[in-house]
């Protein structure tokens, strides 16, 4: 027994504690673990995605800004490349990371890397390619890097109080928060982010198609973007399925996944498929090793060869085929069974004041209009300012022009140099700002002609600030300036579509079943559920079958390797598989169990197994209570690849048999109380319900049950014509001279 604390409290002298003594410290206090983690988890979750996973509405996350915003300030964006070392240590001023995190991001920026399609950093040297998992990029000593061009157009303005600034980690530097970019960056370029229990994958778009749309939706909200915007435009090319349902969904809801292929052309002279546009969610090592392994499974018997043949002129996969070889019948294999057809998933999720949000082509565009109008309208207040304060100290110079002589004496007359400024504001009437101005003129510059020059545009200044508060006033006027801006991106930047359409109509998709190797084999089932494949080969040298202990065989068909298996259970539920589902196997062999292999539920056993074709006959249910089922087998047949059916049977009664027919047979029914029957099944109407427990054949007296049921052939019912029935239901005859029902195998 643990002993009991006192709950009397120890008083301590705090007097002889040292002075580093912390109140509590040591002490163990019990705490919920939703509390724990809502104190010390929920901060770091929140910090990964507000602070490095996420992009915001400018189009970046924090760790590209950093960078970009170094660039700048170091004049990348005009002056010659600069080793990328270089930009990796200015950028440690801002972003405290690691030199090769910093290294990997600007990478991903670069146009040698070819991630981006409008590139923000003009690179020199390896990068290494988003297309090649393998292809590393050389080291920042070795590569040089600039601004591109189109990075103008983020920071434009950016010193006119269009962005707030923050200090930076050890409060040495400012850096902005967002940057003024001009254009919907954030849907330009495709950005990849993984957070806490949240993810983003933003698709990239085309430059000229986004502005258009943007400037579209500031006209009329209710403007169709389908109409603008064509679908998402990858820089690596490759061809997208057009298919605007799809389409729609992702502008409506910003989730959706979209199909890409592989683009190729045909070298018939070499017999090659030549691969030179991917989709963007897969790599060119990773093609090539599902073709090898497709290769070796058999799968992909018409290709004999294939090789990474990309160069300095760009990526290129080339698929060597055999003879007499359709390459149109091969790709369509290829796009199922390689990632060189995939799909893009989209989940666009950005950082919105603060906060994650999952939004839409039109929801994020209307926040970047909002952002922009923002910029634009803090931009404008700032050129009024500045216009302003001109304006004032041209208005002071226009007074000393109605006398320049008097600012000349009261400047040469004042003693005290302290004494200028306030003796030109009694002089003239200006304020400080004025004189300061006056005074600081040179003396070569006290003329006429020069004070008419500085003072004729005071005019104009009043025109220009007029003209610029009615447009900061104005949300309308606003607008107008943000299209013409982005229409003039669109004639700097603009490039056409790298990603082309397919539509499904165009697809003529192969025939799975194409794929599947023929030949005759034989399968089996023992009662306790374990199947086995076995050649005909195989099966002639085969010594005696292998069983568990207390198993036997229960079914044997002799069938071919295309054929369907269907597996009747217990459960009143049928599993749907193929032959060629089953690897081949040897009579020594245990075998398969069915019930793991299907992934029955608990406690399925298989009732039967059923080989099929073409879903011809029926299916014979025999029940303990003496009725008995006929359905159709083509009611088993789907035309999707529907692996598990529900309500195959009925569970009103205990199941004894499930038997297929081709066509009617004779049936033999045992019950307990050792009495049979033989029935024709052409007197049962076939039944539309698969759950359905039938009709009563067998009439059965006190607790008596059926035990069993077999197909028997004419001649032996010839043989037991005191059995043969013509109506049912019927009580059958006495089964005296027959086998012991447990000893008959159905």
């Amino acid at each position: 027994m643990p002993k009991k604390t006192s709950k009397k409290e120890k008083t301590i002298d705090k007097t002889k504690l040292p002075d580093a003594y912390i109140a509590g410290a040591g002490t163990v206090v019990e705490e919920s673990i939703t509390d724990t983690l809502e104190k010390n988890y929920m901060p770091y979750a929140m910090s990964v995605i507000v602070s490095r996973a996420f992009p915001e509405i400018d189009g970046f996350k924090p760790s590209h800004r950093k960078i970009l915003y170094t660039m700048y300030k170091m004049g990348l964006l005009n002056g010659a490349r600069t080793k990328s070392a270089n930009i990796v240590g200015q950028t440690m001023k801002l972003n405290p990371h690691g030199d090769q995190a910093i290294y990997e991001t600007m990478v991903r920026l670069a146009r040698g890397n070819e991630t981006l399609l409008h590139p923000y950093v003009d690179s020199k040297g390896n990068f290494g390619k988003a297309y090649s998992r393998d292809m590393s990029f050389a080291a920042s000593r070795y590569t040089e890097a600039k601004l591109a061009p189109i990075c103008a157009e983020l920071f434009n303005d950016i010193d006119k109080d269009t962005v707030d600034f923050v200090p930076n980690y050890d409060n040495e530097m400012l850096e902005p928060t967002l940057l003024p970019a001009a254009f919907p960056s954030i849907l330009v370029n495709a950005n990849v982010g993984i957070g806490v229990s949240m993810a983003s994958s933003v698709c990239s778009f085309n430059l000229a198609e986004i502005c258009e749309t943007t400037i579209a939706l500031m006209k009329d909200p209710d403007h169709n973007a389908l109409d603008t915007l064509k679908g998402p435009d990858f820089s690596g090319g490759g061809l997208m399925l057009y298919d605007e349902d799809t389409l729609n969904e992702v502008y409506r809801t910003g989730r959706g996944s979209i199909k890409l292929r592989a683009k190729y052309e045909y070298d018939k002279k070499q017999n090659s498929i030549i691969v030179t546009e991917i989709p963007a969610t897969t790599t060119v090592e990773a093609i090539i090793e599902k073709i090898i392994a497709q290769v070796k499974a058999g799968k992909l018997r018409e290709v004999s060869y294939v090789r990474d043949d990309t160069d300095l002129s760009g990526l290129t996969i080339t698929i060597d085929l055999k003879k007499n070889t359709d390459p149109e019948k091969v790709m369509q294999k290829l796009f199922r069974l390689t990632p060189l057809q995939d799909a893009y998933s989209c989940n666009f999720n950005i950082l919105v004041h603060g906060y994650p949000k999952v939004m839409g082509v039109y929801e994020i565009l209307d926040e970047w209009i909002k952002f922009r109008v923002d910029c634009v309208r803090r931009r404008t207040n700032f050129d009024i300012k500045k216009k302003k304060e001109r304006l004032h100290l041209l208005e002071g110079l226009k007074k000393i022009l109605l006398d320049i002589d008097k600012a000349v004496k009261i400047v040469r007359e004042t003693e005290e140099e302290a004494e200028v400024v306030p003796n030109l504001m009694i002089g003239f009437g200006i304020d400080e700002i004025q004189a300061e101005y006056v005074a600081e003129i040179k003396l070569r510059h006290l003329n006429r002609e020069y004070i008419l020059k500085r003072t004729k545009d005071v005019d104009d200044l009043r025109e220009e600030i007029a003209a610029l508060e009615e447009i900061a006033g104005s949300d309308r006027k606003i607008k107008s300036v943000i299209s013409k801006e982005l229409k003039d991106i669109v004639k700097k930047y603009g490039q056409p579509r790298k990603t082309q359409f397919f539509y499904a109509s165009d697809i003529a998709e192969a025939d799975e079943e194409e794929d599947i190797p023929d030949f005759p084999c034989t399968i089996f089932m023992t009662d306790s559920g374990y199947f086995k494949k076995i050649l005909p080969n195989s099966l002639r040298m085969a010594s005696e079958h292998k069983f568990k202990e207390g198993d036997f065989m229960a079914q044997e068909i002799e069938t071919t390797n295309k054929s369907d298996l269907l597996f009747f259970t217990t459960g009143a539920n049928c599993y749907k598989t193929k032959v060629s589902a089953f690897t081949e196997t040897k009579a020594s062999a245990m075998g398969d169990f069915i019930p793991a292999k299907l992934s029955f539920d608990e406690g399925e056993v298989p009732a039967a197994m059923v080989n099929t074709t073409d879903y011809s006959g029926f299916m014979i249910f025999v029940y303990a209570g003496g009725k008995v089922a006929k359905v159709p087998l083509n009611a088993y047949e789907t035309k999707t690849n529907r692996k598990k059916l529900t309500g195959a049977l009925s569970l009103k009664d205990k199941l004894v048999a499930a038997i297929h027919i081709k066509d009617n047979e004779l049936i033999m029914l045992r019950s307990s109380n050792n009495r049979a029957l033989i029935f024709d099944t052409a007197l049962l109407l076939p039944k539309t319900t698969k759950s359905t427990i039938g009709v009563s054949v067998m009439s059965l007296k006190g607790k008596a049950q059926l035990v069993s049921a077999e197909v028997v052939s004419a001649e032996t019912a010839e043989g037991l014509k005191k059995f043969c029935c013509k109506t049912i239901p019927s009580s059958g005859s006495a089964a005296k001279d027959l086998p012991d029902p447990d000893q008959m195998t159905i």
